[in-house]
């Protein structure tokens, strides 16, 4: 028999608890992404009724949803929208400015011109100008403005969208009262809808842990040591497991009174999983959950090589469920193709919506020539991913991309989309996992360290703990007091503590997460700890940092924030002493899975060919991969480390020229040229782009980076002093 390639979309929709006192929200995101995300997703799904996809609602986002679409919620940016221009005083005016801009720059702001042009004032100019010169008018548009960009594509045709769209400017606080009860008629549809879809069969809905808690660590937090021995662990162990029977009963109560059913699949909060916390899943009913394949590449001991092109060279292990059985029952198991999950949801946002989607074809029909032609077994490849923030990269929010992928999807006749659940139906799983032999780890690097190990987080689990055992100790304990537990056991205050991770609301995050477990102490009329009533950290960001996340930026040499927010950074007048005159300010630097990106900020009228070097040359190598390496091609070289070691790469840029070329080593320390489409722009800071492709090498391994200035191949500086700029192909 002759099978199509079965792949199962599951789309992962999540927010965290963002209230402490019902009703009264600390930020806007389930509103502001409940008008751009949650529905459109399955309206344009729902156009091509052949293809069957998995949808998760968090609790904690049904919940808030419903609070929105009730008229129960309220949050700052709602307030400030609704409130009269006469009445913004200096801090409300001081608040609008700094934070109504929070929206991709290239996506949500610089379409429309008005709301385009407060921005690039506020850039120019500064915020105390805006502070000073800003009419109220402009504050008025601003606040209708912010609203507008987040109301999905889908929906503009809507007369009302489409008359604010058009009208631009001069907006009233009644078009701003509008625009708020059109974002909550939005709202009010999204879970309804997917009620409809769910009864028609195109959907399947699952849930997770009520609060989206690392179920690992609550039943151990030394099960991080599994897959990190070293980590530095909180003081006090947190052995907790009895919490997680709440988490995924209470899970089941939201689903079934939102959606008249019990849920099948579980997503495990952060696709961390571990075998202690088999039992509880079992033994709640659900029959299979999710994870990432470094979780199976682990319990395997197997590392999931592919190709040049990215195709798996043991695809068999992964595109298979897998039956844990446990003494509560069996459970299956399906694990994510990690690489086609980040071309969504990181990549392809770069590419035109064509582009993409046939590239995604062309990725899937490789996988089934490599599994067969014909395919002769059914074989399931899992494509997990967050359905809401990367959209935000995408062109109209990527409704472009997704008609293009679901039209080539619908008319393919080797692939079918189906639910997750239809596939075991059809299809149990044969292979077996042995439950105690599961790795246990999370989807980010098959380890739990992004929600422990740091300073900070390790600090927040200790004062976790204290409130733990506290609970414990009054049998007579509220429900208010259990609620404000389970709220402060979700991840998402651990993911933003410490380093790896920030954004310009680590402060709330840190409030939150301590206004949760103050609850607890007030729930039983005991004194609030004097280490909850200060932030964990200072929330500073660091001048020099590594790289917080992906970054996509445009290689235009303008130095656009936004475009370089998540990446690394390195200020090289405080690096050391040889740069504290260095024409060059700062460093940036980052990656995506297309490209690495570099950028320099230079002083204030820097020009290469007058009063900065002409010639820019990147060097760099892989530690621990063994290959020909070269030193550097150039003249009067300081022979001291790191300009003395041996490169095996090298691009080199003629500023004034604009010719841009890359080398490699070869023998006896030579160098021959490869063919590169690295791109540079220098204009107010100079901005490069280095495809991974051209490099041939594979992904996974490090590369140590050096730049060095030269003058007609005359050595003049380099940078950074004292470290590597480090990178890892992804």
């Amino acid at each position: 028999m002759v099978y199509p390639l079965y792949v199962a979309f599951v789309w992962h929709q999540h927010q965290p608890l963002y209230y402490s006192s019902p009703g009264e929200y600390h930020l806007p995101w389930v509103r502001l992404h409940g008008t751009k995300d949650y529905l459109d997703l399955i309206l344009l799904l729902q156009r091509y009724p052949k293809l069957h996809q998995t949808v998760n609602l968090v609790p904690t986002l049904i919940r808030q949803l419903e609070d929105y679409a009730e008229g129960n919620a309220r949050d700052p940016y709602l307030n400030l929208t609704l409130t009269p221009e006469n009445h913004l005083d200096r801090k409300k005016r001081q608040y609008i400015i700094d934070h109504f801009f929070d929206a991709n720059y290239r996506t949500l702001i610089d379409p429309h011109p008005r709301y385009r042009d407060l921005y690039q004032q506020r850039k120019d100019h500064g915020p105390v100008w805006c502070l000073h010169n800003w009419t109220k008018q402009d504050y008025s548009d601003l606040l209708a403005w912010h609203n507008l960009a987040w109301i999905d594509p889908l929906f503009w045709s809507d007369p009302d969208i489409s008359r604010w769209l058009e009208k631009g400017r001069g907006f009233t606080l009644e078009d701003r009262q509008q625009i708020c009860a059109k974002q909550q008629e939005i709202i009010r549809q999204i879970l309804p809808q997917h009620k409809r879809m769910q009864a028609e069969g195109q959907l399947e809905l699952i849930t997770s842990p009520y609060t989206h808690p690392i179920l690992p660590l609550l039943a151990d937090t030394n099960v991080a040591k599994i897959a990190v021995p070293d980590i530095i662990l909180p003081e006090h162990r947190f052995t907790w497991k009895q919490d997680i029977s709440p988490h995924l009963e209470k899970a089941k109560a939201i689903y079934q009174s939102e959606f008249d059913c019990f849920p099948l699949g579980l997503w495990p909060s952060e696709q961390a999983i571990s075998p202690q916390v088999l039992s509880d899943i079992a033994s709640a009913g659900f029959k299979w959950f999710c994870s990432d394949e470094a979780i199976l590449g682990w319990t395997l001991n197997h590392f999931f090589h592919r190709n040049e092109g990215g195709t798996l060279y043991a695809p068999e292990l992964l595109y298979q469920p897998y039956r844990l059985p446990t003494p509560h029952g069996d459970l299956n198991v399906v694990f994510r193709d990690h690489r086609l999950s980040d071309l969504i949801g990181f990549t392809y946002s770069k590419l035109s919506a064509k582009t993409a989607a046939d590239d995604f074809i062309d990725r899937l029909s490789a996988i089934a020539q490599r599994l067969g032609d014909p395919i002769e077994q059914p074989w399931l490849v899992t494509i997990a991913l967050d359905g809401e923030n990367c959209w935000e990269q995408y062109h109209q929010d990527g409704k472009p991309f997704l008609e293009a992928l679901y039209q080539r999807l619908s008319d393919h006749s080797g692939i079918e989309l189906v639910t997750v659940s239809e596939f075991l139906e059809q299809y149990p799983p044969t292979a077996i996992l042995p439950s105690n032999q599961l790795h246990s780890g999370s989807w980010v690097d098959g380890d739990l360290t992004t929600w422990i190990g740091d300073p900070v987080k390790n600090r927040a689990w200790d004062l976790l703990n204290a409130a733990r055992e506290t609970l414990a100790k009054h049998p007579e304990a509220t429900e208010e007091a259990w609620e404000a537990l389970y709220a402060a056991e979700g991840s998402d205050w651990f993911w933003w503590f410490g380093e790896g991770h920030s954004s310009n609301q680590d402060a709330i995050f840190d409030q939150l997460f301590r206004d949760h477990l103050s609850k607890i102490y007030q729930a039983l009329n005991l004194p609030i700890p004097d280490d909850l009533k200060r932030p964990l950290e200072s929330h500073q960001r660091k001048q020099s940092h590594p790289p917080l996340s992906f970054i996509h930026p445009f290689i235009d040499g303008i130095a656009d924030e936004q475009d370089w927010d998540k990446a690394g950074r390195i200020d090289i007048a405080t690096s050391g002493a040889m740069h504290q005159n260095s024409d060059v300010k700062r460093l940036w630097y980052g990656l995506d899975h297309l490209n690495f990106y570099f950028r320099l900020d230079f002083k204030r009228g820097g020009q290469p060919g007058t009063n900065l070097p002409p010639e820019l040359h990147l060097f760099w190598f892989y530690p621990g991969v063994t290959l020909l390496n070269s030193p550097l091609p150039l003249q009067n070289v300081p022979q001291h480390p790191p300009l003395n070691y041996l490169y095996h790469h090298h691009l080199g840029i003629n500023l004034v020229e604009e010719i841009v070329w890359l080398e490699e080593a070869t023998d006896n320390h030579r160098w021959f040229g490869r063919r590169t489409r690295a791109k540079f722009h220098f204009n107010d800071c100079l901005e490069l782009s280095v495809p991974w492709e051209d490099l041939g090498m594979s992904p996974d391994i490090f590369l140590n980076i050096i730049a060095v200035f030269s003058d007609r191949a005359q050595f003049r500086s380099y940078l950074p002093e004292k470290e590597f700029v480090v990178l890892q192909i992804p």
